[in-house]
């Protein structure tokens, strides 16, 4: 039976110094791509990218222009070769503007520079030290979601992403979050871990940085998608301009809801998933939310003609 193609997008934490250098190499339309990012955001991002080093890439106004810049990268490279159209596409968190990008709803320079200030205004919400992120493994949702619920007390701390079965990420306050941990390990959590970032995400401390992006995305042109996309608050498609621009808003303080975009995707006939980015994390989570999904991460020159060859196959496409 023929199946659907999905093309997935990676969020922060899959970047690293030198990726996509062995396709660029190979595919000119990759510096292309970033240097158009380039001019968009006024450095040298492929510098930045391929030297780093690791704080400036890390910082998160850079990790999210760069991450998106690589994904639109990988996705014209797939164009070029004439890879086979997807039906339906998704991205985590940061890279839901990523997929907005591949998918026609937003140009590519004014996807770039929302981003990064969506970094900058993410950054600036909560000051160092204030909010915190934790990885909570083996512990259902409900279970997790009670924690956070008993350890807020006077603070901000909520599950934040639902990544997989048994995988869920916390955020807010520091001292909520830590309350959190130690009750999801006497829960019964495998594992219950603080996690390196700078910024709490995804929960009620990035308002402030949400209202900063609403009042910027006013002066940016959205388009309805030509693939469906499906958004990280709802795992839906959004039927209008308007619902699109609110999903992306809503994101950077409701949970991203990854199981269930993928479950949608499933349901909605997906059978074949393409991470187009750094890194296979998504491809990873997908494994355990689709069994029987076929899935491969796309981010250097080998991995391409692997997901070339496996979405053909899969699609029934003929070799170009």
């Amino acid at each position: 039976m023929t199946q659907s193609l999905a093309l997935i997008f990676p969020g922060q934490g899959s970047q690293q110094v030198g990726m996509l250098r062995e396709l660029a190499e190979r595919y000119s339309v990759v510096r292309t791509t970033f240097d158009e990012a380039s001019e968009a955001l006024g450095y040298d991002l492929w510098h930045v990218v391929q030297e780093g080093p690791d704080e400036a890439l890390n910082a998160t106004a850079c990790t999210q222009p760069a991450l998106l810049t690589s994904s639109v990268a990988i996705w014209r490279v797939w164009q070029e070769l004439e890879g086979p159209r997807p039906h339906m596409m998704a991205g985590h968190s940061l890279g839901e503007y990523s997929a907005m990008v591949c998918s026609g709803a937003l140009s590519f320079a004014e996807g770039v520079r929302l981003v990064r200030l969506r970094g900058e205004a993410m950054q600036a919400a909560v000051p160092q030290g204030v909010g915190a992120m934790a990885a909570v493994l083996g512990l259902d949702d409900a279970a997790v979601e009670a924690a956070c619920r008993d350890a807020a007390e006077n603070g901000v701390v909520a599950a934040v992403n639902y990544n997989s079965p048994g995988q869920v990420v916390i955020a807010g306050h520091q001292a909520a979050v830590d309350r959190a941990i130690v009750l999801c390990q006497e829960a019964g959590a495998k594992r219950a871990m603080p996690l390196p970032v700078s910024v709490p995400s995804h929960c009620e401390l990035m308002r402030p940085a949400a209202e900063q992006l609403e009042s910027a995305m006013e002066s940016v042109e959205f388009r309805l998608p030509r693939y469906s996309v499906y958004q990280n608050v709802n795992a839906e498609v959004p039927q209008s301009v308007a619902a699109l621009r609110q999903g992306l808003v809503e994101q950077l303080y409701r949970p991203v809801r990854w199981t269930d975009c993928v479950n949608a995707m499933a349901a909605d006939g997906a059978g074949v998933f393409v991470e187009c980015g750094p890194g296979k994390v998504l491809t990873g989570l997908n494994k355990r939310i689709q069994r029987q999904a076929k899935g491969l991460a796309v981010n250097d020159p080998d991995t391409l003609t692997a997901a070339l060859e496996l979405s053909r196959e899969a699609l029934d496409v003929q070799e170009p």
